[in-house]
């Protein structure tokens, strides 16, 4: 009876060993099929001559390739000129910036594994992405296809995990959209206005924007603008990182200037056109308002947006607001400025739940507010106090909000910020960090006139139009700030720590507790944070403690108020009848 057990299991076990094989076989070849399936092909180019380009390097940080060319000035902002037809721009912006595209994909990866810390689970859902933009191509140009082809031939190795180059870079360019889907992560929370006519000292139309696009401050380290002359449509200048394609913040020849900034949106449930695409199309092809509408009319995107639109043939700005299922003009022509923040403002979105429901929730309505009531303060404005607005960091009615608050215009997590005076041609852009650096001025007339053709041999900015670096930059305060983000990491891994069960000391949960609350003492989120740390160790009056203290502070917004709330009802369900009088 044993040899009979015996040679059952046998049977069994070869039963199972075929079975694991004929599974492994499935597998590999389920995995080789979604390669197949999920496959991008790049676009045909005829003449790919231009990778075939050299690169001269002139001097440190200043590079050529052929009339194309790179340099870092002196305040970090890196400047490149590009021309010509779209695989052979692309290929020179890859070309030139080659080391910039390594260190973008180091610190976009990072900040990816933040949210996704297991290679092995982005490697699933790397098929999750390809299948949602697998149709991708079908909604970009066949230009913007062959100019990030030509970029992508630069794009480091080491990442076919998330993707090949070419398709990597290609999905890279719908992250602004996924980053606005993701409103819950903060990583978007724009703000941009305009004044015209009386508003303006000068009468000439002025813009200001903070692009407050977070990916980590390495991300933004490396900011770009470019001068673009392509071979069709107008020269445009704009601001983004490098093999950046698309369009967050620009302006064109003609004195159009796009901005863009997120409205609530649901999750995208397939792949459209990458906003900042749309964005660039506009700046290559409109000059004026109307034009400006019809491009955005006819195209599709997978986010909600507003578009502002400056524009000099016009005189005036308006906004172009696109759902995933309407496209409207809101042109208030009537009066003398305009204001965007992250919500829609035309009558047609009037009964848009989802719209209405964040203007209530986040603190895109609190932003608008505080600009409403800062350009009350100015009977004329300039370029000076529209950088004094975009650095503001109250509330209404002044109200103290701490460092990093979200109600504020300047978050302190900027891309970038900048400032159009398009009748004259003139943008300005801040260096780094965040706004606080000196904005520097460019003129697009000498930019695209004298400057591209001398190479750019020194910094193309004007000097004399200069506006200074904000004071905040040099004072305690900063450096109180820059103490409260190392604290704020620290505090996070001690949370981390707790929740996987591991015993931290109070001694040292106390140290970084101290050291936050002296480095930002109004920010509510200083007190949120340590309130999560009591909760995690189980200290359920300390939590309540800090969490009460964290709401007699301005909050970001509503949702966050009713997450604290809530916080407090949990941790007093847990205290003890004695401890809880």
């Amino acid at each position: 009876m044993l040899l009979g057990i015996v040679k059952f299991l046998g049977k069994i076990t070869r039963v199972l060993i075929k079975i694991s094989i004929y599974l492994v076989i499935f597998v590999l070849l389920l995995l080789v099929f979604l390669e197949w399936w999920f496959h991008i092909d790049p676009p045909r180019v005829e003449n790919k001559s231009a990778l075939k380009w050299s690169k001269q390097v002139v001097g440190p940080n200043f590079y050529k390739v052929k009339n194309n060319w790179l340099r870092k000035n002196e305040q970090g902002l890196w400047e490149l000129y590009a021309e010509g037809k779209p695989f052979e721009r692309g290929a020179a912006i890859g070309n030139l910036g080659e080391e910039l595209l390594d260190e973008q994909e180091v610190y976009f990866t990072a900040q990816m594994d933040e949210f996704v810390p297991s290679k092995a689970y982005m490697h699933f859902l790397k098929y999750g992405v390809a299948l949602f933009n697998r149709n991708l191509p079908d909604h970009i140009t066949k230009e913007y296809q062959e100019e990030i082809y030509g970029v992508s031939q630069f794009a480091p190795a080491g990442y076919e995990y998330i993707g090949e180059n070419y398709e990597r870079i290609l999905n890279y360019h719908a992250a602004h959209d996924i980053g606005h889907a993701l409103n819950e992560y903060a990583l978007v929370g724009c703000t941009s206005f305009s004044t015209w006519g009386g508003r303006s000292q000068d009468s000439t139309l002025l813009l200001g924007r903070n692009f407050d696009f977070y990916v980590g401050d390495g991300f933004a380290k490396n900011k770009v603008v470019a001068f673009i002359n392509p071979d069709d449509g107008y020269k445009f200048m704009s601001v983004a990182w490098a093999g950046m394609c698309g369009v967050t913040s620009g302006m064109n020849e003609k004195g159009l200037t796009v901005t863009l900034n997120a409205a609530k949106s649901t999750l995208p449930t397939g792949s459209k056109t990458p906003i900042a695409l749309v964005a660039r199309e506009i700046l290559q092809y409109a000059k004026n308002i109307d034009e400006a509408y019809e491009i955005a009319k006819s195209r599709e995107t997978f986010v909600a947006e507003s578009i502002m639109i400056g524009s000099a043939a016009d005189g005036r700005t308006a906004i172009i607001e696109k759902s995933v299922d309407k496209t409207i003009l809101y042109d208030p022509n009537k009066d003398d400025h305009i204001i965007c923040s992250n919500h829609y403002q035309d009558k047609a979105f009037a009964n848009d739940e989802a719209n209405n429901d964040w203007k209530k929730m986040s603190s895109t309505v609190a932003r608008y507010e505080r600009v409403q009531e800062l350009l009350g303060r100015y009977q004329s404005l300039t370029p000076d106090t529209i950088a004094m607005i975009l650095r503001d960091r109250k509330g209404k009615g002044d109200t103290e909000l701490g460092l990093g608050n979200e109600k504020a215009l300047n978050q302190l997590i900027a891309h970038h910020s900048v400032i159009f005076q398009p009748e004259k041609r003139l943008v300005w852009v801040s260096a780094p960090p965040y706004q606080l650096g000196a904005y520097l001025c460019y003129d697009l007339n000498k930019v695209f006139g004298t400057y591209a053709a001398l190479g750019a041999d020194k910094s193309v900015a004007e000097k004399d139009l200069e506006i200074p670096a904000d004071t905040l930059l040099y004072s305690k305060e900063y450096k109180n700030f820059i103490e409260f983000k190392k604290q704020k990491v620290k505090a996070k891994v001690i949370l981390k720590n707790l929740n996987r069960g591991v015993a931290i000391s109070d001694t040292e949960i106390e140290l970084v507790r101290d050291r936050l609350v002296e480095a930002n003492p109004n920010y509510f989120h200083t007190y949120e944070l340590i309130g999560n740390i009591y909760e995690a160790k189980g200290d359920w009056a300390k939590a309540v403690n800090y969490y009460r203290q964290a709401l007699n502070r301005e909050t970001n917004a509503l949702s966050e108020t009713q997450k604290i709330e809530e916080a407090i009802e949990f941790c007093q369900q847990r205290l003890s009848p004695q401890s809880s009088q």
